[in-house]
């Protein structure tokens, strides 16, 4: 009898081994059908329904496989060191496991050269493989993973234990009695997100975290030597649309990266295995904004992940996500909480901007200041951030008000929308606009 059901039905590594061959062999198919065409912007209507097909077939098997083995990939990839992987690294590790399951680091690498419009949309990949790991159940170890301190933050922390001060390109952090200074200072674009500030300014957030003299994190943008704002305070103008229509913002490396690493890290605190077992050491530490100039996008996005905000009353805040035809981070999971639903949807859906002497600005900061008074209110919230009992309650309210399993579903939902929309026709007709007016 147990002979008849072997000979009936195959065995769990017959199926699992058919389904990785399934993989690779339609990647393999995609690949040569691609080498026959022209590039992606110069294929004509039967070309690219001709690639849509292939690009279907391929995304299909993938489908497939990872419904089956997203949690023994997941664990595969993550690991159980106390070293992080980041997630652009444990995509190229799933590429070398399952071969055509996500795109390889050559093939990312000539996409990286490309403008937007230009690419093949070997990120999307990536989104479909992340959604999966983070639905299964190894989803919570690899965002807890992706909660470690960064090597490079590791190798700094000596050096800003000794001086209190850490200078990179674009992001700095000072130590001051007990508070961590980082200021944002990326000059050439107005403190635009990219790549480069979000590794920075993780490194910034882990050492402020890893560091014990450290006992509150306060975040500012730099003064400007930008003609239109020369000698001002600027927060951040969001994503920096001119890289994204170059093809320099990576979906893994920077839009994914950012909501796991740094902003997470900024609600969360750090993971460290070791000392879970105590409840005064999880939750991190307090963090203040000071949300000069404006907040635009990503910089809205980031103020909703503090503990204080503090804005002189000239300043303003505003998602333009919808009109860039794209999602705005976690914001669609927390501003509904903060503004209410009707008025979230104003600003999320109708780009409703919401400036600081407005009332509703009650609902997103803490302090509205004028701008001579800004120096004296982030003293006052200092004090009042600096408070043992402070760190147990913003621990209980993260907790409780946004759990890891709520965040991971939404990010799993997040990772499949936001990259089919960054290669929507949509968004990349205005790209391919903007970068037209560029060359002219």
């Amino acid at each position: 009898m147990e002979n008849q059901r072997s000979a009936v039905a195959p065995s769990i590594p017959l199926v699992r081994d058919r389904l990785r061959t399934e993989v690779t062999d339609a990647a393999a198919r995609l690949a040569e059908l691609l080498s026959t065409l022209p590039a992606p912007a110069d294929r004509d209507p039967y070309q690219r329904s001709r690639a849509a097909a292939a690009h279907g077939r391929a995304r299909a098997a993938r489908r497939r496989l990872l419904g089956a083995q997203a949690h023994q990939l997941g664990r595969e990839i993550v690991g159980q060191g106390r070293h992080r992987r980041s997630l652009t690294d444990m995509s190229y590790r799933l590429a070398d496991i399952v071969p055509g399951l996500t795109p390889s680091r050559a093939e990312m690498r000539r996409e990286r050269g490309l403008r937007q419009a230009a690419k093949e949309g070997l990120e999307i990949d990536q989104g479909i493989a992340y959604a999966a790991l983070l639905r299964s159940s190894a989803g919570g170890a690899l965002l807890r993973s992706q909660r470690l301190p960064t090597d490079e933050a590791r190798a700094r922390l000596p050096e800003f234990q000794r001086t209190g001060v850490v200078e990179m390109p674009v992001v700095s952090l000072r130590r001051t009695d007990g508070v961590a200074e980082i200021t944002v200072a990326n000059q050439r674009y107005l403190n635009a997100e990219d790549e480069a500030l979000g590794q920075q300014l993780e490194i910034a957030v882990d050492l402020a975290l890893l560091d014990p003299g450290v006992r509150v994190g306060v975040v500012r943008g730099a003064v400007m030597r930008h003609p239109r704002y020369a000698g001002r305070r600027v927060f951040s103008s969001g994503i920096n649309l001119t890289l994204l229509c170059t093809g320099q913002i990576p979906f893994l490396g920077f839009v994914m990266q950012r909501e796991i690493g740094y902003l997470s890290k900024i609600q969360r605190g750090l993971w460290d295995p070791r000392q879970q077992a105590d409840p005064a050491a999880r939750g991190g530490k307090p963090w203040i904004a000071v949300v000069d100039g404006f907040a635009i996008g990503g910089g809205m996005q980031l103020m909703l992940t503090f503990d204080y905000v503090i804005s002189p009353d000239t300043a303003y805040f505003t998602l333009p996500a919808a009109r860039e035809g794209i999602v705005p981070g976690a914001a669609n999971l927390r501003l509904s909480r903060i503004l209410g639903p009707r008025l979230a949807r104003q600003v999320l859906l109708g780009g409703r901007r919401i400036e600081a002497r407005d009332p509703v600005a009650a609902l997103l900061c803490d302090a509205v200041v004028a701008e001579d008074a800004v120096e004296d209110a982030i003293d006052q919230a200092v004090r009042a951030m600096d408070n043992p009992a402070v760190l147990a309650n913003r621990h209980m309210i993260t907790a409780f008000e946004e759990p890891d399993d709520h965040f991971r579903g939404y990010l799993a939902e997040f990772a499949e929308v936001q990259v089919q929309r960054l290669y929507s026709q949509d968004v990349l007709h205005r790209l391919e606009q903007q970068w037209m007016q560029r060359q002219h």
